[in-house]
């Protein structure tokens, strides 16, 4: 059986990083991902939001260098959850468990939330000089 998941989506909200008990860093956050579809009513997309997890390194990583905005790729798998509300009526709740995290976009990293000028973004030591290429999530194939 396969259950993997490859997204691209801009944060929601800064990610929320929190410790288990065991030291473990887990990240909490939700990628915005448009979804296109064609209908009568002349739209042509959507939007979907969809809670991830990740941990250890992976939520470091996010928690250290995306805020709000930034766009951001994950790969993982799925995870369905039930519970009873408290209707008791039961109800499942859906997140993506990320393996991987990548930041995608220079854009929305903490050092320039925090007032400073120095991009925060490690791809830029290798990048320096070259052009950056600005891709939004309508010109990726999937």
């Amino acid at each position: 059986m396969i259950n993997r998941v490859v997204l691209v989506g801009r944060l929601t909200r800064d990610p929320d990083i929190r410790k288990t008990q065991s030291g473990l860093s887990v990240a909490n956050f939700t990628l915005a991902c448009d979804r296109r579809f064609s209908g009568d009513k002349g739209k042509d997309k959507e939007t979907d939001f969809i809670n991830c997890v990740a941990w250890r390194q992976s939520a470091d990583f996010i928690c250290s260098y995306a805020k709000k905005g930034a766009i951001v790729g994950v790969e993982g798998r799925l995870q369905i959850d039930s519970y009873d509300d408290k209707n008791g009526n039961k109800a499942y709740k859906t997140t993506v468990q990320c393996d991987n995290v990548k930041l995608i976009s220079g854009y929305g990293n903490k050092s320039e939330r925090q007032g400073n000028t120095v991009d925060a973004n490690p791809l830029n030591d290798y990048m320096s000089g070259e052009p950056v290429l600005e891709i939004s999530s309508d010109d990726l194939p999937f």
